[in-house]
């Protein structure tokens, strides 16, 4: 399971499959902005970050442009960041609350964390064709996550994805179909719990729609989940 994950993520890091972002990405990574002009971008796709046999995995839209396209790490070095290893670490999923950049210690525990775009996309608006150029990959996390417990989902975006690839994935169609709204929990056939949250995106925390309180509590109902259902 491993090495084909490991496999995977080589794959991901190479993909050229949607035009539009691969132009967006390189350019964003060969100009850069004023306070990282002195800094290498990644400027290529940003595979998972995490271990396939974890028990929780988080899914969100997109690298950001100069966060994960800088970074090279899903969720480091920009704001969304920031609030997810807080929570995470605060909640025992990371060892730190902070994600810089990739060679800053950060570990994640029992947590693979994922996106439905591994580019960064013009405005954080991905197209459609993208996001299904995309699902390909989702998909194969979620078959080869064969210990996950806990899906959050973060955003609309990355809720509509995910029920996408789990049922492309051979995950049974939940009934009635589960709606997005912040702290919706969904039960999937195999024991698998769905958890709905606002993206920690500047646009929500900035405000007021997500607040630092509602956000903990999504990981606060993760590991009392994951206390009741794993040894």
């Amino acid at each position: 399971m491993i090495s084909d994950f490991v496999k995977l993520e080589q794959e991901i890091v190479k993909c050229r499959r949607c035009p539009r972002l691969v132009t967006w990405r390189e350019k964003v990574a060969r100009e850069r902005v004023h306070r990282f002009r002195n800094q290498e971008y990644w400027g290529r796709p940003v595979p998972a970050f995490g271990s396939p046999d974890a028990a929780l995995i988080v899914i969100g839209l997109a690298p950001a442009a100069h966060g994960g396209n800088r970074t090279g790490r899903i969720f480091t070095g920009d704001r969304s960041g920031d609030w997810l290893y807080e929570a995470l670490h605060g909640f025992g999923f990371a060892n730190q609350p902070t994600s810089v950049c990739m060679d800053d210690g950060l570990a994640v525990r029992d947590c693979l964390i994922t996106a439905v775009l591994r580019c960064a996309p013009p405005n954080n608006k991905p197209l459609p064709a993208e996001v299904n150029n995309c699902m390909e990959y989702l998909r194969s996390e979620l078959q080869l996550a064969a210990r996950k417990r806990v899906v959050v989902a973060l955003g609309r975006i990355a809720f509509e994805a995910f029920l996408k690839a789990w049922q492309s994935a051979g995950g049974c169609r939940a009934h009635p179909k589960p709606e997005f709204r912040h702290g919706g929990e969904c039960e999937l056939h195999g024991g698998i719990m769905l958890i709905s949250s606002y993206h920690p995106s500047q646009q929500n925390t900035q405000t007021g729609k997500l607040t630092r309180p509602m956000f903990h509590q999504i990981f606060r109902r993760v590991r009392s989940i994951l206390e009741e259902r794993l040894p």
